[in-house]
């Protein structure tokens, strides 16, 4: 519909801004740096400097429209221990942050997150404005940059932070936004994820001083003051293009809001300044079933099935009910997709500063070699050889977890005419790390949930390369 046209979007100088945010973008709040502690934004600002420095800061891979791509944003997560957050098909382990005196020795980055907990803390009151505050940003002439108030909740429980950093200066290319021409884009339009319903998310912004030499933080605003070279956060009435857009400057320790329903009716952005950038973004994660706990309950209801003789070891399945094969594979696929993969892929990309997740991971590798002989026990009570999975009228992506980490890809077929026991099985195996990320890619397509057109053509292909070897 709109061709080479562009749509309008308001900025603070712009007539009728204040009007469009508090009609369109209410859900929309921002406080200026002066109304946290001085000390306390000197503190963040030196954790952020650290963890960057330490190499914390990594690029993810994700999946957008289908294909696997690099952020342009670097990111780590902090959070309560045994949290991850999931976002465009890739599951984040967090960095516990400090629970006391001996966390940080289990992490390894010593106090770098504890000022990073106490934003957190500060920022959870985001409905709290007293007068102090309105006094301090009339003083400074933001005032006007408030929609109207509204009826907000009580603080909210943010349990993982999500810390951003990008330079553009060290980017070959941004794309420019496409619908308004608000300028290059550090992040696209997007609805944050993976959030609980209605709850807040709260956003520091701290823009690197020149060489990070600790600039005085008032003037650095001044200069910033008009909104050009600073970094800007975008927003859009979603899939509503006769709605102006609205961008909002964010000096260096402004902290701004998206409250009630506003990332499920809005989308935003954040556009590119002209210097290096953190952010710190606090968010109440739907963990349901993200958890640590979460999934090692799943493994306990799943191994639950799987007897072992005290005196011969010998295993056996408990019950070979239909609902009960079928659930315990669920979790099985659950521990293998959801969290082994993930965590090899890019998880386990931490452990130079993070051990904390490395004791519960082997022993889900333990619960999912538990699971894999419960699976072999079914197709073959007999017990087919240590080194074959059947996975029958199927093709599967296996990650083995046995001396060394190995890529096990099996195509299984169903066939009389193949001997007694009724299938074939090619078997390819490398056993390298580095292919780990082409068996990721082949279990989005490889899985237990092929269609059944999938499974008959793999079927096919496999009846061939069988007839050409004999």
């Amino acid at each position: 519909e709109l061709g080479d046209q562009r749509i309008p979007y308001l900025g603070p100088s712009d007539h009728g801004f204040q009007q469009l945010w508090e009609t369109s973008y209410s859900g929309l709040a921002l406080r200026r740096s002066c109304s946290l502690p001085e000390e306390l934004h000197g503190r963040v600002e030196a954790a952020l400097l650290t963890l960057r420095r330490r190499g914390c800061f990594l690029r993810d891979l994700v999946k957008v429209r289908d294909r696997d791509v690099f952020t342009a944003v670097s990111r780590v997560l902090l959070g309560q221990p045994g949290t991850t957050y999931r976002y465009l098909d890739t599951r984040l382990f967090t960095i516990p942050w400090p629970a006391g005196s001996t966390e940080t020795e289990t992490t390894g980055l010593g106090p770098q997150e504890k000022p990073v907990a106490e934003l957190k803390h500060s920022l959870s009151g985001y409905h709290i404005e007293d007068e102090e505050d309105e006094d301090q940003q009339i003083g400074q002439g933001c005032s006007n940059l408030n929609p109207a108030k509204t009826s907000c909740p009580g603080p909210a429980q943010f349990n993982v932070t999500l810390l951003n950093y990008m330079d553009p200066a060290a980017m070959s290319q941004l794309k420019e936004e496409p619908y308004y021409g608000m300028g290059k884009m550090a992040v696209g339009w997007h609805h944050d994820e993976n959030l609980v319903s209605l709850s807040p998310v709260a956003v520091y912004s701290y823009s690197c001083h020149e060489d990070d030499k600790g600039e005085d933080r008032s003037e650095y605003s001044q200069n910033h003051r008009d909104g050009i070279g600073c970094w800007r956060i975008g927003l859009k009435v979603a899939w509503d293009i006769h709605t102006p857009g609205l961008t909002l400057p964010l000096q260096s320790g402004d902290s701004y809001y998206l409250r009630d329903d506003l990332n499920r009716t809005h989308q935003h952005c954040v556009l590119a300044g002209d210097s290096a950038r953190f952010s710190s973004t606090h968010r109440v994660a739907e963990c349901s079933t993200g958890t640590l706990d979460y999934i090692q309950s799943r493994c306990r209801e799943a191994l639950s099935n799987l007897s072992t003789d005290p005196e011969t070891g010998t295993h056996s399945l408990l019950s070979l009910l239909p609902a009960t094969l079928q659930g315990y594979e669920e979790i099985h696929n659950e521990v293998e997709f959801e969290w082994l993969r993930q965590y090899w892929f890019q998880g386990q990309r931490y452990t130079r500063f993070c051990s904390w997740w490395a004791r519960p991971m082997e022993q889900l590798e333990n619960d999912w070699r538990e699971m894999e002989l419960m699976v072999r026990l079914h197709r073959d009570p007999l017990g087919p050889s240590n080194n074959t999975y059947y996975v029958c009228a199927c093709a599967r992506a296996c990650v083995l977890v046995q001396s060394q980490l190995c890529c096990c890809i099996s195509v299984c077929c169903n066939s009389a005419e193949l001997g007694s026991r009724g299938h074939s099985c090619i078997t390819e195996t490398a056993k390298t790390r580095a292919v780990l990320s082409l068996s990721l890619s082949l279990s989005l397509s490889l899985s237990l949930s092929l269609s059944l057109s999938l499974s008959l053509s793999l079927y096919s292909l496999s009846s061939s390369v069988w007839s050409a070897e004999q």
